[in-house]
């Protein structure tokens, strides 16, 4: 009788699962509203320190939630046009030296065996600033999609000397943000995001 009891339970649970999905699709709230949660963790995190400090990182904090976006974004682009045009083993195809960084840093981050994160794709292990490198020496198949090299090039550098300030935690100016807002929106007309 216990199992059928706990099988009727945990079907019940799917199926109003299931249900609370569709709801929450529509924008009807079920349950607890999780951003107002985080939102509390959030503050709580942040309480100990200065509204100054505080309110530099949540700036801060946005700026780099596009550039990760944008950033793994470049990667995706890459991997998917590269997987097109010289087939699943195209990462062994990469330039010697990027390939032979990013192996190195891979290697590294298995022995890390305690890190836990994504430690499959060779591209996540490549500089931001060999991004640009391996699409120029891939120009090939590039050339339709991206303006020129020198557009490219350009962006990358600059967005390259920006993305490092803030992986460093170091505080930009509103100007810069621009720039990065820019180029970014840039790359997304080209790219058709």
């Amino acid at each position: 009788m216990k199992i059928r009891q706990v099988r009727d339970f945990l079907f019940r649970g799917l199926m109003f699962e299931s249900e609370a999905t569709i709801f929450q699709n529509a924008g009807i709230q079920i349950g607890a509203d999780s951003s107002q949660a985080e939102e509390s963790l959030l503050k709580e995190a942040l309480a100990p320190f200065s509204i100054n400090r505080r309110n530099s990182a949540l700036e801060m904090a946005r700026l780099y939630a596009i550039l990760h976006c944008f950033e793994n974004e470049v990667r995706s682009f890459i991997r998917e046009r590269l997987e097109e045009k010289e087939g699943i083993d195209w990462h062994e195809k990469l330039p010697t030296k990027i390939l032979s960084n990013a192996q190195t840093r891979k290697d590294t981050a298995l022995k890390d065996s305690w890190l836990e994160g994504e430690k499959t794709d060779i591209l996540g292990f490549a500089d931001f600033g060999q991004l640009a490198q391996i699409i120029i020496d891939k120009w090939e198949y590039f050339k339709d999609i991206i303006p020129s090299q020198h557009w490219l090039k350009q962006r990358m550098d600059e967005m390259e000397k920006s993305r490092n300030f803030i992986a460093h935690n170091r505080l930009l100016l509103p100007s810069e943000f621009q720039r990065l807002y820019m180029y970014i929106a840039d790359w997304n007309r080209v790219i058709g995001l």
